[in-house]
């Protein structure tokens, strides 16, 4: 089946125009709301469809991954997947998401489908991590959609995704957290101050289309200590900040600037809590 997958254009327009019109839902904190909500709910609830066809919107033309492959690798994970989904309130449409696969050890998706590519058990890997009978979410997908991308609005929905998986996260008491990424998105994570080891010490491999991607682990509780100190580094004049920033004198200089902001409202959800919305 490819329910969810390839949805209408008047489907999606329609399922997120209504929940953007619908009775007003407490926020995570009140505050001055902005272009863009981050709307997290569960695999049944409308808007998860809505997730579902903007992960195919992303994932086909970037690695192929059609509805039909999208339902094969996910399917199986659907009534324990999470769906974080940013609205556009100017549009009314649909600007990114993000699943999230909750369980335990091999319930989860990376630690199912690493052991093929890294050549550790996944009892090996979770064995390495600590998460032994631990709950584990599975930072499974994400994508913004691409006249988002490269403008300071993809910033914010991106934004608005990473804060929302980790007030969820924090709000659920979860310590550990696992992901796939390529290489581009491994980059972006680490920029902003995220400490991310590789699941079982493994190297880096190819899988759905990426050619270049890392099964990952990272723990939860540390993300604001991790993004805190990120944005102070690179706020400042030295280089002890984690990652690399492309290119030379101003360029580098501006974006060393944004991701510091970057860092600092992820870290402590400044302009973005107002805009986080738990409909579960």
């Amino acid at each position: 089946m490819t329910v969810g997958y390839r949805l209408p254009a008047e489907q999606i327009a329609a399922t997120s125009r209504a929940f953007l019109t619908g009775p007003p839902r407490p926020a995570q904190r009140p505050g001055r709301p902005g272009r863009f909500v981050a709307v997290i709910v569960r695999d049944g609830h409308p808007l998860a469809d809505v997730g579902r066809a903007v992960e195919t919107a992303v994932f086909e033309p970037a690695f192929g991954n059609d509805a039909t492959v999208m339902s094969a690798e996910y399917g199986p994970y659907e009534n324990r997947s999470l769906f974080f989904v940013v609205l556009d309130r100017r549009t009314g449409l649909p600007a990114g998401a993000t699943r999230v696969i909750a369980g335990v050890g091999a319930e989860v998706k990376t630690i199912a489908d690493a052991p093929a590519h890294i050549g550790r058990s996944a009892d090996e890997i979770v064995d390495a991590h600590g998460m032994r009978d631990q709950t584990v979410w599975d930072f499974a997908t994400v994508a913004v959609l691409p006249h988002y991308r490269g403008t300071r609005y993809g910033l914010t929905v991106s934004s608005l995704l990473y804060r929302a998986f980790a007030v969820a996260a924090t709000h659920a008491g979860v310590e550990h957290a696992v992901v796939m990424l390529d290489v581009r998105a491994w980059r972006n994570m680490t920029l902003i101050g995220n400490r991310l080891y590789p699941l079982a010490g493994s190297a880096p491999f190819a899988y759905l289309g990426s050619a270049d991607t890392r099964a990952l682990y990272a723990r939860i509780p540390d993300f604001v200590a991790d993004m805190t100190r990120q944005a102070a580094a690179l706020r400042g004049f030295g280089t002890g900040y984690a990652g690399r920033i492309p290119g030379r004198g101003w360029r580098k200089l501006v974006a060393r600037r944004v991701a510091a902001n970057v860092s600092h409202r992820l870290a402590t959800g400044d302009t973005l809590d107002q805009n986080i919305v738990h409909a579960i």
